[in-house]
């Protein structure tokens, strides 16, 4: 583009990608006062995985600690099954 239409294009542009830089800013900045002020989850966890091992190419059988019981869950395939409490 030439002349004034190509300047008013550009600087359409930049206005578009200023506009979006502000605003991802922004939402970085709240997310990061939420955790500081503590609106974000904290604490300690409930759930974490213990091991994980691969059953077969599609399938893991996974060991997870829940509110310290452990439980055996095998995920992949066509569904994820619970096995029980070990």
């Amino acid at each position: 583009m030439s002349g004034a239409v190509g300047q008013l294009f550009t600087g359409q542009w930049f206005t578009v990608v200023a506009a979006l830089a502000l605003v991802l800013a922004l939402l970085w900045l709240v997310a990061r006062l939420a955790r500081r002020g503590g609106l974000a989850a904290q604490g300690p966890r409930r759930m974490r995985v213990v091991e994980a091992m691969a059953v077969d190419a599609r399938r893991r059988a996974v060991i997870l600690r829940v509110d310290g019981r452990e439980a055996l869950v095998l995920t992949g395939g066509g569904q994820d099954l619970f096995i029980g409490w070990l």
